[in-house]
């Protein structure tokens, strides 16, 4: 309950995300391991943490298992408060099927809504980096008084393709004249024509009307029942849907350079980019933010550890973020996230996102690269030195020439 108002939370996390293989070869895309120690899910979960929304349940069908066990494991609310974030798998409750779409999924377990009994109702995706206030996105809700409203955040017009648009009304901005997927004629903003609005996926409904809008939509077959393609949509064509505009959400701790981040980390390229944000000398998402801090698994683990070689030979770490128990032992390591348990060796690795219990033997040497858990790179191999070469191994190669290997791979000189 925030301010009195019964608020229940609702994460998407089915998503296969196909366009992260092979990284998502083994699990759901919202429980890929991001910056070390956390994982996606981390990310919407802290912010409805954060912003006083307790009650929470994680929708989840893909693959689940290693989410499942993270959110068990590490989102244990008090229980004798009334706070819980719950794990919710496909459970066929209207019939043998699973969940065909994002409204589809919440039509199939309204039976959680019924029991929560909310006032108004959070509904996020969980596999997006950024920080976000619910509680002011709720607030403006209300004084909108819409049915639902939709985070949105400026883009360049030329990036306008890439996501769903919201094009705001012109006699009252607040209001969506037009919601539109990937468009390739958009129109700029009137108080900035450079810009767009895109949706963030997050929205925030008053109870009984999401309730209605999903009973509707499971009852047309010629709908994909997609909270995005569909119920909003819907909303907007009843004159029922506001926006939120990202820029107006004041986080604690924030600051200029990182108050309006945002990353979908739905592909290689972007999963890659958004880690390089957090290495800058200034980080464009700043993890050390104490105010509004990311929560994730307690590790018991030693520190991380940065020593010489059996040779005396000297380690150099540049630009880079080590979780628990890492250990750089004469080793050359820059601009790279290194998750737990890592272990570089008299190596050299540059652009690197290593996921736990990595391992580069002595002599090795990685560029360019994402290695997932359990990966070993065996003493003289070499990773992203060569994409054609690559490419021939079997290995994943991204057009920008980023090499994926997948979990548990031996990798041979």
């Amino acid at each position: 309950m925030a301010g009195g108002r019964r608020i229940f939370g609702i994460v998407l996390a089915g998503g296969e995300g196909k366009r992260l293989m092979p990284l998502t070869a083994d699990r759901a895309k919202p429980a890929v391991p991001f910056g070390g120690q956390y994982r996606l899910i981390d990310f919407a979960l802290s912010n409805l943490v954060n912003s006083d929304l307790r009650q929470i349940v994680v929708l989840t069908q893909y693959k689940s298992h290693s989410m499942d066990r993270h959110i068990a494991t590490t989102w244990r609310l008090n229980a004798m408060l009334g706070s819980y974030v719950s794990s919710v798998p496909a459970q066929q409750r209207l019939g043998k099927r699973w969940f065909s779409g994002s409204a589809d999924a919440i039509l199939q377990n309204l039976n959680l809504i019924h029991d929560a009994r909310p006032d108004y109702i959070v509904v996020v995706g969980a596999d997006h980096v950024y920080r976000m206030d619910f509680t002011q996105m709720v607030e403006a809700h209300i004084a909108l008084g819409a049915s639902v409203t939709v985070a949105a955040i400026r883009q360049p017009i030329a990036l306008a393709g890439q996501f769903g648009v919201i094009e705001p009304d012109v006699e009252h901005p607040e209001r969506i004249a037009a919601f539109l997927e990937k468009p390739s004629h958009p129109v700029g903003l009137a108080d900035d024509p450079g810009e767009v609005l895109a949706s963030m996926g997050n929205y925030v409904f008053t109870a009984e009307a999401l309730l209605d809008a999903v009973l509707r939509d499971g009852a047309r077959p010629e709908s994909n029942h997609d909270m995005g393609g569909d119920i909003i949509p819907a909303f907007v064509a009843a004159g029922e849907a506001a926006v939120y505009d990202f820029r107006d959400n004041d986080v604690p701790g924030s600051t200029d350079r990182d108050r309006d981040y945002w990353r979908d980390v739905g592909t290689i390229e972007s999963f890659f980019d958004a880690h390089r944000d957090l290495i800058l000398p200034l980080p464009i998402f700043n993890l050390y933010n104490r105010e509004w801090p990311i929560f994730s698994q307690e590790l018991n683990s030693p520190p991380a550890k940065i020593v010489r070689d059996a040779r005396g030979s000297l380690s150099q770490a540049i630009d880079s973020l080590f979780s628990l128990g890492t250990v750089i032992s004469g080793a050359h390591v820059e601009r790279s996230v290194l998750g737990p348990w890592t272990v570089i060796e008299s190596a050299h690795v540059a652009d690197t996102v290593a996921f736990d219990r990595v391992v580069v033997e002595p002599g090795a040497e990685v560029r360019r690269a994402i290695l997932d858990k359990d990966v070993v790179v065996e003493a003289g191999a070499k990773i992203g030195v060569d994409p054609a070469r690559d490419r021939a191994r079997g290995f994943t190669v991204t057009e920008t020439g980023i090499t994926v290997v997948g979990k548990g791979v031996r990798v041979v000189p």
